[in-house]
């Protein structure tokens, strides 16, 4: 039975991905994949900050384009 106090998740409304980017360490040559989406840009560049502050990037998943 679903939880009443947990809102049904829509993953179209999650637009941002943020990416580690390990390859700018050199840590990686695989494609960089996303580590986390959100729904507004602002949280999104908070998180990065938080966890990778010298390398994340976050991307718009509409535009394609860096945040």
């Amino acid at each position: 039975m679903p939880d009443s106090r947990i809102a049904p998740t829509n993953p179209a409304e999650y637009r941002f991905a943020v990416h580690s980017c390990g390859y700018k360490w050199d840590l990686t040559d695989k494609p960089d994949r996303a580590v986390a989406l959100f729904e507004h840009s602002a949280v999104a560049k908070r998180f990065g900050v938080l966890m990778w502050p010298d390398t994340f990037e976050v991307i718009d998943l509409i535009t394609g384009e860096k945040v």
